[in-house]
């Protein structure tokens, strides 16, 4: 299974069939006020399955999506792979500041993930039941809009992933005001920084030390 960031919450999976599995695919301008907050190249991305955690601007631009992807926003099978949608919310009121939001757990080559969207609290002892055993975890950890580094570090304390990939958080060309990752770094010595946007995994070979592990957008 091949893993790559293509910008903000938006990633490549893609399965040693060929399969391509995009999440919540970006747009850089926000339509309520037409303000590009996002100096990204548009995203130019072919693909067989489109997830969406919810339905803001920057994480729903299904139409940009080339070919005919499925759309996933709830439990469902596609391509023989068994999305599970875990309802949760993008703060921490409940919704009532920023609406809901969907965690999208699945399996990929026989390697579990959890992609948690714009979450905006810790879990709950019945998200953590349904989201269940993870290889890899890709959370936010910018905060702001979503959870930030105290409550990432709660959550990974809570599923126990073998593996951590940050996601929206600062970056060079990201308008929002969201931390960079280093604060969620902070401190930890199992980090692993990539002159790269793309890793490859492999069922049965995962790391044992749970390393964070830090992509370079490949939306440039």
């Amino acid at each position: 299974m091949k893993l790559k960031w293509l910008a903000h919450a938006t990633f490549l999976i893609t399965s040693e069939n060929g399969t391509k599995i995009l999440t919540d695919p970006i747009d850089n301008i926000d339509p309520r006020d037409n303000v590009e907050l996002f100096s990204f190249d548009p995203l130019d991305q072919e693909a067989d399955i489109v997830t969406v955690s919810h339905d803001h601007w920057d994480h729903c631009n299904v139409k940009a999506v080339k070919g005919n992807p499925v759309i996933v926003r709830e439990s469902m099978e596609v391509k023989g792979i068994s999305f599970k949608a875990i309802p949760s919310f993008h703060d921490k009121s409940e919704g009532a500041e920023h609406g809901p939001n969907t965690m999208m757990a699945f399996q990929v080559d026989g390697i579990s993930l959890v992609v948690l969207g714009d979450l905006g609290h810790t879990l709950t002892d019945e998200q953590i039941a349904a989201v269940g055993a993870v290889d890899i975890i890709i959370l936010p950890v910018g905060g702001f809009f979503t959870i930030g580094p105290e409550e990432a570090d709660i959550i990974c304390d809570q599923v126990k992933p073998k593996v951590i990939i940050p996601m929206h958080w600062k970056t060079e060309k990201c308008g929002l005001p969201i931390g960079h990752v280093d604060v969620f770094l902070e401190g930890k010595n199992n980090v692993q920084r990539l002159d790269s946007s793309e890793l490859e995994f492999q069922a049965g070979a995962l790391p044992e030390d749970q390393p964070i592990i830090v992509l370079k957008p490949a939306m440039l």
